[in-house]
């Protein structure tokens, strides 16, 4: 998924292109990257096209078409020709990775006809683990104490943040973990058979790659799991123009995610991922009135400070934090002389702790109830 490749690159150090572009692509993989899976949670589960399978097909197959379309038109796509492509490489990589991806986007639709989209964002916090013990077992990293005590933080925030969901489902659990760790493996195994300079793709190029193996692997899922409880009702209850555009922003999130990479530091990334997932929990329990428990949100908020721990590390932290308040204050002279007024560079950071307490805080006091009730209430 675009998203995982985009912060899977927040590991390897940047320079940071600072410029008004910048903050507008950050801008745009938020909201393709949340648009996309309130999308496919609302074609799924609310607009009653229950076939998550097809539905990751035709995403596939548009994406397969579109590729194509910019690589003949465009320079987007003009990686590709840096990539040194075999067929011994297409054979032993692009296949065995695209099967993998396959996998992992097939348990990401599924999950959406079992969870909510907060919880199953809650569950992805535990994403780094999956990657950091299939590194281990694969031998690409050496196992570390303090590494796995810190990924334990991350379990521990997880595992109370599943205690305190509501509206459990042992099937859509198992889903979410199986998209985890099949997501994990690919992520391994391009670190494993594609990390020659010849051979490193953006996600625009690596879909170009993966989209077409992907599809046919989903074509064959969904004839076996789906074909037979297909109802064409359906599909022209869905809309083929919702479907269209559907595929469109799921397209847009890989596009959005090309041009992200090259703009932003990984330190920026990572926080960026962070807010992004904190605001995807607020938007859904807004729009779907999800009944979220004060344990889950002690949970969420475990599982991302620990998330933030392992991916910076304290030194990191604590010159964030310096940096933070000086780009806040004014006192930084480099931002003084080339950056943003300093009203607006306080605005900026006053507006991501506000949404950080929004959820830390609002969320204890949100009950979740859906509207029905609240009107009831109101007229009791």
């Amino acid at each position: 998924m675009a998203e995982d490749d985009v912060e899977r690159q927040a590991e390897k150090p940047r320079p940071v292109e600072r410029s008004v572009h910048a903050i507008f692509y950050i801008a745009s993989w938020i909201f393709f990257s949340n648009l996309t899976i309130l999308f496919n949670k609302w074609m799924i589960d609310g607009r009653g096209f229950r076939y998550p399978v097809i539905l990751t097909c035709w995403h596939l197959v548009f994406a397969t078409i579109a590729t194509q379309v910019l690589a003949r038109t465009t320079n987007l796509l003009d990686g590709r020709k840096n990539v040194k492509m075999t067929g011994r490489t297409y054979m032993r990589a692009i296949v065995p990775i695209g099967l993998l991806y396959s996998a992992s986007l097939v348990c990401s639709n599924m999950v959406y006809l079992y969870l909510s989209v907060a919880f199953i964002q809650m569950l992805k916090a535990a994403a780094p683990v999956a990657v950091l013990l299939t590194s281990w077992a694969w031998g690409v990293e050496d196992p570390s104490l303090k590494r796995f005590l810190n990924v334990l933080l991350i379990v521990a925030g997880v595992a109370l943040a599943s205690l305190g969901e509501i509206d459990f489902s042992l099937a859509g659990f198992m889903f979410q973990v199986g998209g985890i760790v099949f997501e994990a493996m690919r992520l391994v195994m391009i670190q494993v058979l594609l990390s020659g300079d010849t051979q490193k793709m953006d996600p625009l190029v690596s879909l170009y790659y993966y989209a077409p193996v992907c599809a046919v692997m989903n074509f064959v899922i969904a004839i076996v799991y789906e074909a037979n409880a297909f109802n064409y009702a359906d599909l022209a209850q869905a809309g083929f123009g919702l479907l269209l555009l559907n595929a469109m922003v799921a397209f847009m999130l890989n596009v959005s995610s090309v041009f992200l990479i090259g703009k932003t530091s990984g330190l920026v990334m990572t926080l960026t991922g962070i807010l992004k997932n904190i605001l995807l929990v607020i938007i859904s329990v807004l729009i779907w009135g999800t009944n979220i428990a004060p344990l889950q949100v002690l949970g969420y908020a475990i599982a991302l400070a620990g998330l933030l721990y392992y991916s910076l590390g304290w030194d990191q932290l604590v010159l964030l934090s310096q940096a933070a308040w000086a780009f806040a204050s004014g006192d930084d002279q480099h931002h003084q002389q080339h950056g943003l007024p300093s009203a607006v560079r306080r605005t900026l950071v006053m507006a991501v702790a506000a949404v950080t307490l929004l959820f830390l805080v609002g969320a204890f006091f949100y009950s979740g109830a859906p509207a029905e009730e609240l009107a009831a209430a109101g007229t009791a």
